[in-house]
């Protein structure tokens, strides 16, 4: 959960850095990368959940990068907005960039072990005769 709260700080503020720093990364209104960011965080602790643990790190980043450069280009069609396909690029890169350093620290730290479901049943008793 913690890696989910981080995320919802950490992808608008990336994506927002990116239209400061990048030519063909421009959103007009102030909304608008706060929108394509939290919609990143959403769909990235989605596969972290269901994707990340030991021994899939690079895989992992690697769907990071893809799913960000996709989202970041298709999400970014407001009517104001240009983002360009290389625009996209380098905004996963950069989104890219954060996840590393927040799945080396959720592996690190053990976040990423998924919690067993058990079900108990009421032990069978032979002489229960309604």
């Amino acid at each position: 959960m913690m890696g989910f709260i981080v995320k919802l700080f950490v992808c608008p503020l990336t994506v927002f850095f990116a239209d400061l720093i990048f030519p063909n990364v421009n959103y007009e209104a102030f909304y608008q990368p706060i929108i394509v960011g939290l919609i990143l965080a959403v769909s990235a602790h989605m596969m972290e959940v269901l994707l990340l643990k030991r021994g899939t790190f690079w895989t992992r980043t690697i769907l990071d990068f893809m799913a960000a450069t996709v989202i970041v280009y298709f999400v970014s069609l407001f009517q104001v907005a240009t983002v360009t396909f290389f625009g996209a690029v380098l905004t996963a890169i950069l989104l890219t960039i954060t996840e590393i350093v927040q799945h080396r620290w959720l592996i690190n730290t053990g976040k990423t072990q998924k919690s067993r479901v058990t079900i108990r049943t009421l032990p069978l008793r032979r002489n229960n005769i309604i």
